[in-house]
């Protein structure tokens, strides 16, 4: 997809995550926004996936680490197809599927998450399976910068970089917020790229938001052989809503309904830009 294509998916995407959120009154839009531009490349552009056939052998799989950001991966498949977007509103509603974290009986979905360090841990093994059953898949996964404080995502990474799971590829949302504020005051886990490539990573630290940087950072992973990729991606909690924007209290926090109107605009906005500079 040209870049212009991308940022008007994220868009929608994003929509689809204020949507959502204001609808359960509840959820985490922050890191949902920050890393809404890698979901919709992930996607549209980087996976091989099928959205008509959710459990084909061969596809590419995701696990989202950050289980609490499921609105942000949720919005992403329903634009790409998996289920519909009209039913987005219906998070954590009692009878809904879309539930607060990531469950595999959503379509697109390759595991359950939640618990902060057991996606990578996870992801880690499916790419050990493909190696051992010679299959040529790959498999990303998606960490928030809060959640490196588990000692288990250090384990996985470990494991990762001592099995030379090129197959791998490991992306930190680097956006410097977590749930009691900025991870430095909390308990910092800079320099973030240092400590990947002591577990035998390959690192690329890249703008979240910028698809050129993007698109260049999945193309070198690929090249890499003999270890793990790990990107990290320095991203705006809250990216396209003026409130939200490097804003903590957005870190689990549902939008009202004068709140959400503002943030609606807030895209429409950046929607009408987009479609002016095409």
């Amino acid at each position: 997809m040209k870049n212009i294509e991308l940022q008007k998916m994220a868009n929608e995407v994003r929509k689809g995550i204020v949507t959502a959120v204001h609808g359960a009154k509840a959820g985490h839009p922050g890191g949902s926004l920050s890393a809404a531009d890698m979901f919709t490349f992930l996607y549209f552009e980087e996976m091989n996936i099928d959205p008509a056939d959710p459990h084909r052998e061969d596809r590419d799989r995701f696990v989202l680490s950050k289980g609490h950001t499921a609105p942000g991966l949720y919005s992403a498949l329903a634009n790409r197809g998996y289920f519909p977007v009209e039913d987005l509103p219906t998070l954590r509603h009692l009878g809904s599927y879309l539930q607060g974290h990531p469950c595999m009986h959503i379509p697109g979905v390759d595991m359950s998450s939640g618990s902060l360090g057991q996606g990578i841990s996870a992801a880690a093994g499916m790419a050990l399976g493909a190696k051992l059953d010679g299959r040529t898949f790959r498999v990303y996964t998606l960490l928030g910068d809060g959640e490196l404080e588990e000692g288990q995502v250090w384990e996985a990474a470990m494991f990762a970089g001592h099995r030379k799971l090129d197959n791998f590829c490991v992306i930190v949302d680097n956006n410097n917020l977590q749930i009691d504020g900025p991870i430095t005051e909390v308990c910092s886990p800079y320099p973030i790229d240092k400590k990947f490539e002591a577990f035998n990573f390959h690192v690329i630290n890249i703008d979240a938001h910028d698809f050129d940087q993007i698109r260049a950072a999945f193309a070198e992973a690929r090249t890499v052989k003999g270890m793990p990729t790990c990107i990290v991606m320095h991203s705006l909690k809250g990216k396209g809503v003026s409130f939200m924007e490097n804003s903590v209290d957005w870190h689990g926090k549902a939008p009202n309904d004068e709140e959400y109107a503002i943030a609606m605009a807030d895209l429409e906005k950046i929607g009408r830009q987009l479609e002016n500079a095409e």
